[in-house]
């Protein structure tokens, strides 16, 4: 016969204890990212179009991006080095895409 924890309920759980749930982490995450949500649409509609409104909006963009990669994909919890590891390389690939695009027009300008 196996042997298996029972909880004082009488539920068999396989010698597992159950997580209690973490609804509290959850709110807050849903209500952090329904902020910067707003703010982008008050920025949508308040800023004319143009260089501005375009950086605020890719620094939202990246603001949520990390905070989603954080909270969802645990990345907060990991030790430093592996957190640097995938930081630094993504710095670089998004400053060879915007020095290709800035730099990419000078082509055309050559002839």
């Amino acid at each position: 016969m196996a042997n298996y924890a029972h909880n004082t309920d009488g539920h068999n759980h396989g010698g597992t204890e159950v997580a209690p749930p973490q609804t509290a982490v959850i709110w807050r995450t849903f209500w952090v990212l329904a902020g910067i949500t707003a703010l982008e649409f008050v920025t949508a509609f308040l800023f004319p179009a143009g260089t501005l409104k375009v950086a605020i909006f890719v620094g939202m963009t990246i603001v949520k991006a990390f905070y989603i990669v954080g909270e969802f994909m645990h990345l907060k919890h990991e030790v430093k080095s592996l957190i640097w590891a995938i930081l630094v390389p993504t710095i670089f690939v998004a400053w060879l895409l915007i020095a290709l695009l800035v730099e990419g027009g000078s082509i055309f300008q050559l002839r």
